[in-house]
């Protein structure tokens, strides 16, 4: 038998530092040579004011998720959510990890994501796919895909807040590299 499964899944508050505790584990797992591939998403601002979301896949190339201006595709209160973006860029991200990385990250699982059923199933594919997997779940949804992350996660599923974000990533860190049957010393970010 292999390695257990490392399975997190991070949730909180909008601003409570999910996106950038996702980031500082991914910084550190390729720092110690961990294969991590994935997407996530980043805010658009512009004068201050957040205007959209950016799709990034992990180790380069990104879309417009959403955004203020757009105006076709499905709306999630001032946004309109480009699927096209969603697709080409996080998913296709998704599904090239699950195939060629050590870690799988997702980056977020929320509602803007969920209007696209490919997403939806690429998310579906990995939560069954063995692989490491590191995801960011919204807060308060109750759709079915996010609950069943959630009870997968069981202890593992983490709420981020103020007191606790900045050593989340070193015990996710730590844990990978367990599973790697890497020394727990080098996890220090």
């Amino acid at each position: 038998m292999g390695p257990r499964r490392v399975f997190y899944a991070l949730t909180g508050l909008p601003g409570s530092g999910k996106t950038t505790a996702i980031l500082k584990v991914v910084d550190r797992l390729k720092d110690l040579g961990i294969r991590v591939g994935g997407m996530y998403t980043q805010e658009i601002r512009e004068h201050g004011r957040r205007i959209g979301f950016a799709v990034k896949r992990i180790g380069g190339g990104e879309g417009i998720l959403a955004h203020v201006n757009l105006g076709s595709g499905p709306r999630l209160g001032r946004y309109g959510v480009n699927l096209k973006d969603l697709e080409e860029v996080g998913v296709a991200a998704i599904l090239e990890a699950m195939e060629s990385m050590d870690v799988v990250v997702v980056d977020e699982v929320g509602p803007m994501e969920l209007y696209s059923e490919r997403f939806r199933h690429a998310v579906e594919k990995l939560l069954y796919s063995g692989k490491h997997t590191i995801l960011t779940v919204h807060y308060r949804s109750r759709d079915p895909l996010i609950l069943k992350v959630k009870e997968l996660a069981g202890r593992s599923l983490i709420i981020l807040t103020p007191e606790n974000r900045d050593r989340i990533p070193y015990l996710i860190v730590r844990e990978v590299l367990g599973a790697f049957g890497r020394s727990e010393a080098r996890a220090g970010l």
